[in-house]
């Protein structure tokens, strides 16, 4: 066979396919071979089943080694779950499975065996060679006769449909990339970083271009095509992994350079090596660091002039040295997050969330940030070192069903010994041999009674297990009238005359095959870890999972109180403890709390804040501000904030448990997008470094208990899962982390990290850093972009959506204009809040120059009409719409991450 050329993917060089073997959909269910269906479990597939449109080529490949009894236009159509209505599968309720993926499989369990996790999670062109002996494999008949395929017209048009979406979706970054190039802030970075940003735009076309050229070299090289382009686009083809990883942290780092010194210059080697594999030259799957990927992420410390300060803020930028280092680093980290997640996120997800966690542990410099970075990195790494293998242990002992386990010895009691000492004085009918004795015949039972186990009770009814009592002894047969269950002696020194009118031996029932089921079907054997665990009894396996729970609970402990604890007090809270802090923080503007701290001399732990004071600059902030410095004081916001938020969430799970009976699960669980409406909405802007604050801490716990919920490990484990079980979809179904709930919290809270990044911070003292000086509408682009158009969407069109895009799909017309709408109406709302409440502005004039130019009166009617400008109102519109096109073609990432980051970079750059 040829072989390829070594710059080519190995997914690209399949052997000569074998000729098929049809069968109908009725033989395949009669012979036991399951049809692919459309059930999120991923629990209940084999291996391989699960393909995504990129194994495809990989399928081909190994068609000579596998039986092709299911018709192979069945096996390839299976690209993805048939989205619902709303795009969202929240229609399909399934119990919550509280296990994770029996093994570390491929992502999303749709991929090629061979493709790791820096491939692309749909194709991406492919040589039309490999597709005419695809279809060469499906319609052959036995008889050697290529018929045309009758699918090739509607091929076609899912084509060329597929082709429209795509464009759209590269034209919506398109026109992204234009509105932040026209910021003025974002233009003085540009010429900052004008080499390397041209450079990287330079290898992204040159990598893009370079692809199909390849491909067509290699069709060329392998045989003869018979089209002189041998290039077609798959039906499936997503160019997501392609186009947000390398793009979205450039145009966020740009929006963040003015206080975040490092950015740019950062973002830029990190988007190359977030690059696909397959259209980096040389690049293997089977390689976990690609020397040329490598080579490729170094290009912009290559080149001359890279800068060392950022002429903004003073920060020395980084090294090279540093960014040498980061391809490494961010493909540690997506292997280490593929471990941890298997088959949960997409490829592109993967890489995202890699390139995150970066940037926090590089940029971090506020105390919000630092503290995010502890809990995620600290606390992650912490609890991977240390609690893994115990964690991985638990999970493979809650696989062992109950029956498996081994069955613990009947003690004997001193009545039953008494009597049977007593029997041996009674004549009986059959008396046993003189030379049997009691030690004999307890050792026996034993012997008997383990040789018996792991039988189901069915299992123990049908059949009579034998087992010796001693070498020289054998065991009377009891009299057709006796109805025990005793057990027979196969001894051939004493062999008994045939049994007559008793049950039969086990030699005349036959032998039990172990490897096949009694209808012939090949037993699944279990795993070492789980086989390790059938020697336990029931209680010892209780036991060891108490102590299993008891470790991870301590270490968890540990990395909190101690590791977490001891970093944030050094790097986030200027050296003061923690716990005084967060006291300070919450209860130190109630006057009986700050006289019983003095009283104790508590005031070097307790941090304190100054006593709030009426002053000419709260007033010229706004009367919110005002209300909330010289009235309540800042303490005690947080404390009304907090009792707020607990109010809003006991109503809104006192209307989600009314509606349970009622309504499906996609309209339960947007009541908690309208739930994050109401709580952040009208509350960020009065303190947002306290929600930010709390949104990181909620984030952790909820990472916290879900790995609880999926390590199986009591006793919170399955209250957790209980509760989580009517509000799932089918993402959560697809691997071992219940995504949606973290995915709806990490869509509101990232706008406003990035927002408060955006921004200097004040304040004085222990406080210092906890404030900013001036507010702007994309702090809450996050939470309008979720809690309202996300909802909005789903709801409109699951309902009355009949229009669908051209490209088809789960998405309708109807549902797009829904989210445009409410994204709409949820900014406009935010944008007269905020000229209402008086805060500075970020962009515009603030209420001190409308104070100063006409009174009260004035200012608020000023702020009424700059909220409804024409202006105002054109840019917003410009925005919703970008964000609704976004979310109706989106196949290759979460829609809420991914449009929350896109909707905030359109208010940032256009300055709403």
């Amino acid at each position: 066979m040829y072989d390829p050329s070594p710059a080519m993917p190995e997914h690209l060089n399949p052997p000569t396919p074998a000729r098929a073997r049809t069968s109908s959909p009725e033989d395949d269910r009669q012979q036991g071979r399951r049809i692919p269906s459309r059930s999120p479990h991923p629990y209940h597939r084999q291996s391989t089943e699960l393909l995504e449109p990129s194994g495809r080529l990989l399928r081909l490949a190994n068609a000579t080694q596998k039986p092709l009894g299911v018709p192979a236009d069945l096996q390839l159509q299976r690209d993805s779950p048939a989205p619902s209505e709303s795009g969202t599968e929240a229609d399909d309720e399934h119990f919550l499975k509280g296990l994770p993926a029996p093994k570390t499989r491929l992502h999303k369990g749709l991929r090629g065996k061979q493709e790791l996790i820096s491939g692309s999670s749909t194709p991406s062109l492919s040589p039309a060679i490999l597709e005419e002996e695809g279809r060469r494999v499906k319609l052959d008949l036995g008889h050697g006769i290529f018929e045309r395929d009758k699918r090739g017209p509607a091929e076609q048009t899912r084509r060329r449909k597929e082709l429209v979406r795509r464009a759209v979706e590269v034209l919506l970054l398109v026109g992204q990339g234009v509105a932040l190039a026209l910021n003025s802030d974002v233009q003085h970075h540009l010429r900052l970083c004008k080499k390397e940003i041209w450079a990287l735009g330079y290898v992204l076309c040159a990598l893009a271009a370079l692809y199909p050229l390849r491909l067509v070299v290699w069709a060329y090289r392998r045989e003869k095509p018979s089209r002189a382009i041998p290039i077609r686009i798959p039906a499936s083809f997503d160019p997501a992994p392609a186009l947000y990883p390398p793009l979205m942290p450039v145009f966020v780092s740009l929006l963040v350079a003015q206080n975040v010194g490092g950015a740019v210059p950062l973002n830029l080697v990190l988007s190359l090596c977030a690059l696909p594999r397959p259209l980096i030259p040389g690049a293997h799957y089977s390689e976990v660091y690609s020397p040329s990927h490598w080579l490729i992420s170094c290009i912009p410390t290559f080149l001359k002039g890279y800068p060392l300060t950022s002429g903004v803020t003073g920060r020395a930028e980084f090294p090279r040295e540093i960014l040498v280092l980061l391809y490494p680093l961010h493909q540690t980290s997506c292997l280490l997050l593929q471990h941890l997640t298997t088959t949960s996120l997409l490829v592109a997800e993967i890489q995202q969330l890699s390139l995150a966690l970066i940037n926090i542990l590089l940029l971090a410099h506020s105390p919000q940030v630092v503290i995010l970075k502890g809990l995620l990195w600290g606390g992650g790494l912490a609890l991977v070192i240390l609690c893994s293998r115990v964690i991985q242990w638990g999970i493979a002992l809650a696989r062992v069903p109950k029956w498996r386990f081994k069955r613990a010895p009947t003690p004997f009691k001193t009545g039953s010994i008494f009597f049977r000492e007593l029997r041996k004085f009674l004549p009986s009918r059959r008396p046993y041999r003189d030379t049997d004795s009691e030690d004999d015949i307890s050792d026996s039972a034993n012997s008997a009674y383990e040789y018996t186990n792991g039988q189901t009770p069915t299992q123990l009814k049908m059949s009579i297990r034998t087992a010796t009592f001693s070498d020289t002894e054998t065991m009377p047969v009891p009299s057709p009238s006796h109805t025990d269950v005793r057990f027979e002696l196969q001894d051939p020194a004493h062999q008994l005359s045939p049994r007559r009118n008793t049950l039969p031996s086990i030699a005349k029932l036959g032998t039990r095959s172990k490897a096949t089921t009694p209808s012939g079907r090949r037993k699944r054997s279990a795993s070492s870890s789980v086989r390790a665990f059938f020697s336990l009894t029931q209680t010892q396996a209780e036991v060891r999972k108490w102590t299993y729970a008891a470790y991870v609970y301590l270490c968890i402990l540990a990395t909190v109180l101690v590791g977490i604890r001891e970093y944030v007090r050094r790097y986030a809270l200027k050296g003061n403890e923690p716990i005084g802090w967060a006291l300070g923080y919450l209860f130190g503007d109630l006057p009986r709390f700050r006289f019983e701290v003095v009283k104790a001399d508590l005031e070097r732990w307790i941090c304190l804040p100054a006593r709030s004071s009426v002053d000419d600059e709260s007033c010229h902030l706004g009367w919110v501000q005002h209300v909330r410095l010289a009235s309540f004081g800042e303490a005690n916001t947080r404390l009304l904030l907090s009792a707020y938020w607990a109010g809003v969430i006991v109503v809104g799970l006192a209307i989600v448990m009314r509606l349970s009976p009622i309504y499906e699960v996609d309209t339960r669980r947007k009541v908690f997008h309208f739930m994050m409406v109401a709580m952040f909405l009208p509350t960020t802007f009065i303190d947002p470094t306290y929600i930010a604050l709390a949104l990181s801490l909620v984030l952790a716990i909820f990472l916290l208990l879900d790995l609880l919920r999926a390590s199986q490990l009591p006793p919170l484990s399955k209250p957790i899962a209980r509760f989580l079980t009517p509000y799932v979809d089918g993402r959560d179904l697809r691997g071992p982390v219940v995504i949606s709930h973290i995915f709806l919290l990490i869509g509101c809270a990232i706008p406003l990290w990035l927002s408060l990044a955006s921004l200097p911070r004040v304040g004085a003292g222990a406080l210092e850093g906890w404030d900013v000086p001036t507010r702007d509408v994309s702090m809450v682009s996050g939470i309008v972009c979720v809690g309202l158009g996300d909802a909005a969407a789903s709801l409109i069109g699951r309902r009355w959506g009949r229009t669908k895009w051209l490209w088809g799909g789960g998405k309708s017309i109807e549902g797009s204009v829904a989210f445009a709408v409410a994204v709409f109406m949820g900014l406009m709302a935010a944008n007269m809040w905020l000229h209402v409440g008086g805060w500075p502005l970020t962009t515009g004039v603030d209420s001190v120059v409308r104070l100063r130019r006409g009174g009260a009166g004035f200012a608020l009617w000023a702020a009424v009409r700059d909220a409804w400008a024409g202006v105002e109102v054109a840019k917003i519109t410009g925005c919703a719409m970008l964000a609704s096109l976004t979310e109706a073609v989106l196949t290759g990432g979460n829609d809420n991450v991914v449009v929350p980051v896109v909707l905030w970079t359109c208010v940032k750059s256009v300055g709403v």
